[in-house]
């Protein structure tokens, strides 16, 4: 048995994500790029099953977003962003998924305020004391997402998403 079918057969099953310990991250860039933007988001939940079609889901409650700043999280949240109030998800499904030695290598779909684009990405992925351990970071164009609001042109066309997370094996219906 090769290693990869060693490392598939490890990951066998279904994982869910584990929300205490893992975080959804973003970074963009503000001020022509000068200024850089953090922020999280406090509540989501995902799965990992590499034995479904969508192997990979994740939904982000788009109106926990917090960057430290209240009057930027409630621009954020408004519809020159988030637009929270018609579009409360944010949420990223695989189309597909690779497993290469450590490394998932996955494509899919980020969805926002009605829109959808694709997403290529690498994880890095480790099995610890039974449970997994994913960090993964991409970058999104947001503009393609519907969210153009940029004075004098001031924000960076794109942000950068970041997922560390660690999955416990679960069982029961889709997230």
């Amino acid at each position: 048995m090769s290693t990869t079918e060693q490392q598939a057969n490890k990951l066998q099953g279904r994982w869910q994500l584990d929300p205490r310990r893992s975080s959804v991250e973003f970074r963009a860039r503000h001020f022509w790029g000068l200024l850089p933007v953090k922020g999280h988001f406090d509540y989501y939940h995902g799965r990992l099953d590499l034995g479904a079609t969508r192997a990979i889901e994740l939904t982000i409650d788009a109106a926990t977003i917090q960057t430290g700043n209240r009057k930027r999280d409630q621009h954020l949240r408004s519809a020159d962003f988030f637009d929270v109030e018609n579009h409360p998800r944010v949420q990223f499904v695989s189309d597909s998924v690779e497993l290469r030695r450590d490394t998932l290598r996955v494509a899919g779909r980020l969805s926002a305020r009605g829109r959808s684009i694709p997403i290529e990405l690498d994880a890095q992925i480790r099995r610890v004391n039974g449970e997994l351990h994913i960090q993964a970071a991409t970058t999104a164009p947001h503009r393609e997402l519907g969210m153009t609001w940029s004075p004098l042109r001031m924000i960076r066309p794109h942000s950068r998403l970041v997922v560390n997370a660690f999955l416990t094996p679960g069982t029961g219906g889709a997230t």
